[in-house]
């Protein structure tokens, strides 16, 4: 078969592979713990569910404008606003059926081949490999644990040039759990703002899982609304992941643009999901306040464990639902210490490589699972250590 040349360029996330492999050895028998999925182990709040079976009793099955609803449009603006401190508009949201697709067609729109697009590694696999795809420079930032996985503001100035076209960022990150410090997101939107056609992605999508300080969004900075796309959704928050439900914030015109390639590619998002959506942004907010409170629990319940296995070492994340532990001490690459973990112990971890050269060393461990089943983990991560170790 003759595939495109491009097709070559485009990645794919491991966490799904390594989901497979896991199915697949269950069916043989073995027992593992699933740690390896960035979803919320959480039932989606029962009054967002029984918004949608109304909804689709109530005849809410055919199309919808490609942007999305007008009801849905003004909660999301108003929600968002209200989060972030800034006055939002409906015409500067975009629905998508879940927040990936603001992504791509951010990119889509702004980038041209040859443009160098920055982002953070390691970091979400769809970064680069989007950029990639469309034929753009990946430029990258090493996250370093010794500075929190903040971005090292040096460097960025270094990399970041009139040939830069986009700047994405994600707080509270993903794999590392970090989240960007105010001086940081300053320096950046101060960058952005040097360069007349430099814009910002700001992958706000675990916004609300955050267990120190507040949330700050580089849109709310002056001079930022015109150059940011805010991508936020209802999958890690609601417990929504099966509903493909996210949105995008941007300026009007781009949004326009935006919703022309949702009209080319996906229509519009299901109109009973959006519906759905309605009612979780403005009904009670008691379910994502109690799932938070247990994540800061196995939090801790992770960090702890992990920390007192010889060769381990791990950082005490500020957000999201992921531990980013240092291997090294094992003696193996983070890929083989993965492997290792799975077909010997039943553990379903990500490799830390799997989201970029410099997560090298690391692995990724997904807290979204029972205490039980964690503090079960952990004795089986001890077990390969201490043989790992011999």
């Amino acid at each position: 078969m003759q595939l495109a040349d491009r097709m070559a360029q485009l990645g794919t996330e491991s966490a799904f592979e390594v989901l497979a492999k896991a199915r697949a050895l269950e069916a043989q028998g073995q027992d593992v713990i699933h740690l390896e999925i960035g979803e919320p182990d959480f039932a989606t709040p029962a009054h967002v569910t029984q918004a949608a079976v109304e909804a689709l009793h109530g005849g809410a099955t055919h199309y919808t404008p490609s942007a999305g609803i007008r009801q849905l449009r003004e909660a999301i603006a108003a929600d968002a606003g209200a989060r972030r401190g800034f006055s939002i508009r409906p015409d500067e949201v975009v629905v998508t059926p879940g927040a990936k697709p603001i992504q791509f067609f951010s990119m889509l729109a702004l980038v041209n081949p040859g443009d160098e697009v920055v982002y953070p590694n390691p970091g979400f696999p769809t970064y680069e490999s989007v950029i990639s795809f469309l034929g753009g420079k990946a430029v990258a930032i090493p996250l370093r644990e010794e500075s929190d996985f903040n971005f090292d503001l040096d460097l960025l100035r270094e990399r970041v040039n009139g040939r830069t076209r986009l700047i994405v960022l994600n707080s509270p990150q993903n794999p590392t759990g970090g989240v960007l410090n105010r001086a940081g997101i300053e320096a950046i939107a101060e960058l952005a703002q040097r360069h007349n056609d430099c814009w910002v992605l700001s992958d706000e999508i675990y916004s609300r899982i955050l267990y120190e300080g507040e949330h700050l969004s580089i849109a709310s900075l002056p001079g930022m609304r015109e150059r940011t796309i805010i991508l936020d959704g209802f999958s890690k928050t609601y417990a929504m992941t099966g509903w493909r439900l996210g949105y995008g914030i941007m300026p009007p015109a781009l949004a326009e643009q935006v919703a022309k390639l949702a009209t080319n590619s996906v229509s519009c998002t299901a109109t009973f999901s959006q519906l759905a959506g309605v009612a979780a942004l403005q009904g009670p907010q008691t379910a994502v306040e109690t799932m938070v409170a247990e994540f800061r629990a196995r939090r801790e319940l992770v960090v702890e464990g992990l920390n007192a296995i010889p060769g381990i070492r791990c950082r005490r994340p500020a957000g999201a639902f992921y531990a980013f532990p240092n291997i090294a001490g094992l003696g193996l690459t983070s890929q083989a210490s993965a492997d290792y973990l799975l077909q010997k112990h039943g553990v379903a971890v990500l490799s830390g490589s799997s989201f970029g050269q410099y997560g090298e060393g690391y692995l990724r461990l997904s807290y979204a699972n029972s205490q039980a089943n964690l503090r079960e983990a952990l004795r089986r991560i001890s077990q390969a250590a201490n043989e790992l170790g011999r």
